[in-house]
């Protein structure tokens, strides 16, 4: 995905779900109007979910999911139903595909009853209308198509978008906070794990809020940040920082200046800041021996100092004085079962949708297990975890830093 596309996580998730030769592939393709999915009358022709980002009227931006077979079987079969319930937990739409000539089947029943329990709005499209001689009149949220014709394809699209909320997706990171020509100073380090020739999603995301507010970014390394504040000639409305940099940046930035970090403003983002701040408090009453689980949501090339493998657990280290268990996970595979660990610290999530980080935060929650994320654990590690939110007084009120 390049610079001037929507992010992924951004986009509206439309998921494809189904048994086998359902035509749920040739249902994609007709939709889109493209040839995404590899269509075959042999059963089980898709394995892996296949992603495609693309734009799709009403809707505009969308990430277009194409699942395995529901009914696959054997051992790879159940790996594949697997892939498919995970991206349930990413779905912002589903669409149920059957084969009208047969109806709904009980895996068919199954995926309505994930929908509902997920709560994900669904419309169930009965493919191959072409070949059904009888079309009774099915449930409300159904509809009949053909992906052979294009019989009701146009309708199809029309009821996806309707049942999409894109209100969610006009979320603000920090441009509701500012006023037009604000000057708000972004420090981005620049070292050994910083990617070659490019910004961090987050920080190229800050960036683009920040213009839309018709404000100022001024862009800077952590050693050049002193400097700037002294000669930029007005008051910023805020520093944001790496949460890497945050002990510098905090020293460096004079205290009439708020404070914060792209990682919790990308968790305010989400949704879930509130919970990153009461779940930070867990790491205050870590144990000897308490395991705890660093997750990404995306994957990268280690670096020697990685932030989720090396700092984070060197700093838990340092500031508990405990022998804790480092657990790390990456991608999608976030851990089914949670009760083992005393603490998550995740990621800002920016490569996740929302209702991916909702999907975890609610795991979590059920395992009766605090969760938090990079910026809101460092920002407390380093004594600074009041000051980082004081952006947000009903939250600040609620802590006391050390």
């Amino acid at each position: 995905m390049g610079l001037n596309e929507t992010p992924s996580a951004n986009r509206v998730h439309i998921g494809f779900f189904g048994r086998r030769n359902a035509g749920k592939s040739s249902l994609v393709n007709k939709v889109t109007g493209q040839e995404l999915a590899v269509v075959s009358d042999v059963a089980g022709t898709t394995t892996d979910p296949v992603y495609k980002a693309m734009e799709l009227l009403p809707l505009g931006p969308v990430m277009i999911i194409d699942t395995a077979g529901f009914d696959d079987e054997g051992e790879l079969g159940e790996l594949r139903v697997k892939k498919t319930k995970q991206v349930l937990n990413k779905t912002d739409v589903a669409v149920l595909v059957v084969d009208a000539n047969e109806g709904l089947a009980n895996c068919d029943k199954e995926l309505v009853e994930l929908f509902r329990k997920k709560e994900i709005p669904y419309i169930i499209a009965y493919n191959k209308s072409d070949l059904c001689s009888v079309q009774s009149k099915g449930e409300e949220n159904s509809i009949y198509v053909s992906a052979k014709t294009g019989e009701n394809i146009y309708e199809l699209k029309e009821r996806i978008g309707k049942l999409a909320n894109t209100d969610d997706y006009t979320l603000k990171i920090v441009g509701d906070m500012l006023k037009p020509d604000d000057f708000v100073v972004l420090v981005v380090p620049i070292d050994s794990a910083a990617p070659k020739g490019r910004l961090i999603l987050p920080q190229q995301q800050t960036i683009r809020d920040i213009l839309e507010a018709n404000a100022v970014a001024v862009v800077v390394k952590e050693s050049g940040l002193k400097e700037t504040l002294e000669h930029i000639g007005k008051k910023p409305a805020m520093v944001i920082t790496d949460s890497q940099a945050f002990q510098q940046v905090a020293k460096d930035t004079p205290l009439d200046i708020p404070l914060t970090s792209f990682s919790i403003l990308m968790a305010r983002f989400k949704g879930f800041l509130d919970i990153a701040v009461k779940g930070a408090a867990a790491i205050d009453k870590l144990k000897d021996g308490d395991t705890v689980l660093i997750s990404e949501g995306c994957t990268h090339h280690r670096q020697c100092d990685d932030i989720g493998t090396v700092k984070i657990p060197r700093w838990l280290k340092e500031y508990t004085g405990k022998e804790l268990i480092i657990k790390t996970s990456t991608g999608t595979e976030f851990p089914e079962e949670l009760s083992e660990y005393s603490l998550i610290i995740h990621c800002g999530g920016c490569m996740l949708n929302e209702r991916e980080v909702r999907y975890r935060m609610k795991c979590a929650e059920d395992a009766g297990v605090p969760i938090t994320n990079y910026g809101t654990a460092i920002a407390l590690m380093k004594g600074i975890l009041k000051r980082s939110i004081e952006i947000f007084p009903d939250l600040a009120s609620k802590i006391e830093d050390k």
